[in-house]
């Protein structure tokens, strides 16, 4: 069942959404009521159903391992340095 919503808004800003939802063939109602739609549904859960972090906690953990000593903040740096063309600077 559908109801009516009265709502106050610039009468320029009204002007240009009534250009819009003319310009698509829609409504300004169905403009307004897609919006807060999207706005409802929860943007971290996926298609799925689960949510990002379920997601990420679902994915198979990796066997790989780093000596004690492997430094990551040298490597990062290689890494931008080679990325950048700059490999002879370090």
């Amino acid at each position: 069942m559908k109801k009516k919503l009265n709502i106050t808004i610039e009468e320029k800003m009204l002007e240009k959404i009534k250009q819009y939802a003319e310009s698509q063939d829609r409504s300004v109602s169905d403009l307004v009521q897609d919006h807060f739609q999207s706005l409802l549904q929860s943007p971290t859960t996926l298609p799925n159903g689960l949510t990002l972090v379920e997601y990420m906690k679902s994915l198979p953990k990796s066997k790989v391992e780093f000596p004690a000593d492997y430094d990551w903040k040298e490597e990062y740096y290689k890494a931008k340095a080679k990325k950048w063309g700059h490999e002879d600077l370090l």
